[in-house]
């Protein structure tokens, strides 16, 4: 069976779970390691949580350098934390040239280490929520997330990297989509899952 790697932020690792379960069978479900500790502290660059485009190319030129990108083909998110603005001056983390440039890297070591990259579209997040909440150290918008999203689009295009686009397929399932400012609740995890695994499926 082909093994499947995921690299991605604290999206994935919620539908994660679900995820694993639809892809039995046929296809090994793997991640970037370190979940438990992740999920207690979701910032941390070290653990599950693939973070910005800077920490994710990090991350990658360690595994395809040191030979451990133990997978067939590469599920590839990040696009939250790059959009991540700070509350007081406005400055984003990662300006979009650099994330262009990052995600032309990523896909440059993927290949490199022969391994089939899949990019998955971001996920929208609920600005009304998210930057209302009090003392927060930094806002998102969705004219970021859909500027951010079409940037990657671009690359990918170009590079023949195909897309499953969990942006739109989230956006249009309804109203009642967050247990949060931008993580989602059960049954929509458990739907984001079964959207991936359902077009994974044919891919494979």
């Amino acid at each position: 069976m082909k093994k499947v790697y995921i690299v991605g932020d604290s999206i994935s690792m919620y539908y994660g779970p679900y995820l694993e379960r639809y892809l039995s069978g046929f296809a090994i479900y793997s991640r970037k390691e370190a979940d438990d500790e992740a999920l207690r502290r979701l910032g941390l660059p070290a653990n599950a949580n693939g973070c910005n485009s800077d920490i994710t190319l990090t991350f990658l030129r360690a595994k395809v350098a040191s030979g451990t990108l133990d997978a067939d083909m590469v599920l590839l998110n990040c696009g939250l934390h790059d959009i991540r603005r700070k509350a007081d001056t406005g400055k984003i983390e990662v300006p979009v040239e650099r994330y262009r440039s990052n995600l032309s890297e990523i896909i440059a070591l993927v290949r490199e280490a022969k391994r089939e990259l899949v990019w998955i579209r971001t996920t929208p997040c609920d600005e009304n929520v998210h930057n209302t909440r009090p003392n927060i150290a930094f806002h998102r918008f969705a004219a970021d997330c859909n500027a951010y999203n079409e940037a990657a689009d671009a690359i990918m295009a170009e590079a023949g990297v195909p897309i499953i686009d969990l942006h739109t397929f989230t956006s249009n399932l309804g109203d009642d989509l967050y247990c949060d400012h931008v993580h989602f609740k059960e049954h929509v995890r458990e739907k984001q899952a079964a959207f991936i695994a359902g077009w994974l499926a044919g891919r494979l």
